[in-house]
């Protein structure tokens, strides 16, 4: 056994994860006057060296597509940092006939450095969709509990859009959007034909000067990381001004191992794994904030066992690791031989759609349950690596053939990726793998992942949308087939879409949650889980607007009862 270094010193709360939830809780507990140690698993992170903003693709090995494409497909040499399907040394399991697929980040800020920035509040009915059509459950807490959260964040981070009045997508405390691209306008012309509701998009991205950060320079790079901080992550914006208290003492390359807890059932310290030196350390804390990812938090939960917990650490419900859910996800494109004649131009703009498509099926009957909304891309974007990979994929040749014809495709194919709500389901869930372990001895997840009748139907209505919208355009319709290809109408594995939430959902019922309605744990009271794990649904809103929207409301409540020493 390695030998276990115990710190004489009791912070008043450990927070595990320093992404999205972790981030926030650190922000609003040292601001709000408590000493906080943060434990992220990964290094940190300097944005004028790590981030590739400025970096084009001649300058890297390979044009950046690694040997056999390998860097795009783990976000390495091009995109922030630090962010991949797989971990050398840190394994998951897919269940026999599962196939789900884990993104997973180990750096400072973890995956708001890598996430596309669309920030999306739920809706009033996103709360209440289970009285709304019988499947699946209500939330504990409504709409208007947590409007002021996404108030506070949007306020606070700087989030773009206008109010618009949708049902399905609710206004929010917005910037002044960008202007649409010359591609947005054409689906926007068709759309309106269509009486398909699309409107300016709403992202994490700053349009005007706010909190000392400046607005963005439209390089259209946000997934390389942004050295001026005018795209929000959690490593720019949420933790700089939480070290600044002298309330916070981050800890990195610290692997989380166990909560531990004492006599009475208390979370009282947790164990983890100091990287560097392979040793056991531990932080004692008066109380735990859990922040780990949906899926990693769910891990360290039920990895957390002990006679008062033999099932894992608030468990009793049996529910930790049940209720996941991913996006459901399909793509296609349209291309549209037109655009070949448009004159190059510098296709100014943010990097992700200044347009989008809110879900606009809402006041009717459909063949499946809830809704997706689109998201639009296109125009004269770097033609870095993706583009060039797919045009190989798509053509035959090489050489100047093959340059000939990139220069002609360039900037012709507008794409459109559908993002829809999962119903949770019995087949679709994480638990420990009984053999397996990572480098550092911790037992990893098995996933077991199943897309129903509900989601198939879905992804087919994407698909009708996508090639409506197209052909109204005139263009000619292309549907991207999944790459796995074991699913129809090109939806992906569970877990592409990077949205998975819900192994920890909060509930009114301590018999069938793990949380209450305040992300506090119902059979331990300092024990907060502040990730995607609390939500009980996962709608078709991007889920970080609201994890951090709850993180927020959570971190409030754990200040209050502290200060009356409840906890």
């Amino acid at each position: 056994m390695p030998q276990v270094i115990r710190s004489p010193k009791q912070y008043d709360v450990c927070i595990i994860g320093s992404g999205a939830g972790g981030g926030m809780a650190a922000y609003i507990l040292t601001k709000g006057g408590l000493n906080c140690a943060l434990l992220e698993a990964g290094p940190n992170l300097n944005p004028e060296k790590d981030f590739k903003m400025w970096t084009w693709p001649y300058e890297l090995p390979h044009r950046g597509a690694g040997v056999g494409g390998t860097a795009r497909e783990n976000f390495s040499e091009f995109l922030a940092p630090n962010g991949a399907w797989s971990i050398d040394g840190e394994p998951y399991v897919s269940a026999p006939g599962s196939n789900f697929q884990w993104f997973r980040s180990r750096i400072v800020g973890g995956r708001t450095n890598h996430w596309g920035r669309i920030a999306l509040r739920f809706a009033p009915i996103d709360f209440k969709s289970g009285t709304r059509d019988g499947l699946g459950d209500d939330w504990p807490i409504t709409y208007d509990d947590l409007a002021p959260y996404y108030d506070k964040v949007e306020s606070y981070i700087g989030v773009f859009g206008t109010k618009e009045n949708v049902s399905s997508a609710p206004d929010g405390v917005f910037l002044p959007p960008p202007k649409p691209r010359c591609t947005e306008l054409m689906v926007k012309k068709a759309c309106d034909k269509l009486n398909i509701i699309c409107i300016p998009a709403r992202l994490a991205i700053l349009t005007r000067a706010l909190n000392g950060r400046l607005p963005c320079h439209y390089c259209g790079q946000c997934g390389r990381g942004c050295v001026t901080a005018s795209n929000f992550s959690s490593s720019q914006v949420l933790l700089p001004p939480a070290l600044q208290t002298g309330k916070l003492t981050l800890i990195t390359g610290a692997m989380a191992r166990e909560i531990l807890v004492n006599k009475d059932g208390k979370a009282e310290a947790v164990s983890y794994i100091d990287k560097a030196i392979r040793s056991e350390k531990r932080v004692n804390a008066r109380a735990v904030v859990l922040a780990a990812s949906a899926c990693e938090s769910a891990r360290l939960l039920l990895n957390s066992k002990s006679s008062a917990f033999p099932n894992g650490l608030a468990n009793s419900s049996g529910t930790v690791g049940r209720y996941l859910t991913d996006s459901v996800g399909s793509d296609g494109r349209g291309v549209f031989p037109q655009l070949e004649k448009m004159p190059r131009h510098n296709h100014d703009g943010t990097g992700g759609m200044h347009l989008y498509i809110p879900w606009w099926k809402f006041d009717r009957k459909n063949d499946f349950p809830r809704g997706y909304h689109i998201e639009i891309g296109g125009g004269y974007h770097m033609p870095e690596v993706g583009m060039f990979n797919g045009l190989c994929r798509d053509e035959e040749g090489y050489g100047l053939k093959l340059k000939q014809r990139a220069r002609q495709v360039y900037g012709t194919s507008i794409g459109f990726s559908g993002r829809g709500e999962m119903l949770p389901n019995p087949d679709t869930y994480c638990e420990i793998d009984p053999e397996v372990v990572d480098q550092w001895g911790i037992p990893v997840l098995r996933f077991h992942f199943k897309w129903t009748d509900y989601e198939l139907l879905q992804a087919k209505d994407m698909q009708d949308t996508f090639r409506s919208i197209v052909e109204t355009m005139g263009g000619e319709y292309k549907t991207k087939t999944s790459i796995h290809g074991e699913y129809p109408f090109g939806i992906e594995p569970g877990g592409k879409i990077i949205h998975e939430v819900g192994t920890a959902r909060m509930g009114a019922d301590p018999k069938t949650s793990v949380l209450n309605g305040f992300c506090q744990a119902h059979d331990v009271k300092n024990l907060f889980v502040a990730d995607g794990a609390p939500l009980v649904t996962n709608p078709d809103k991007n889920p970080t607007l609201t994890i951090m929207a709850l993180s927020w409301r959570a971190s409030e409540y754990l200040l209050d009862e502290a200060r009356k020493g409840n906890l």
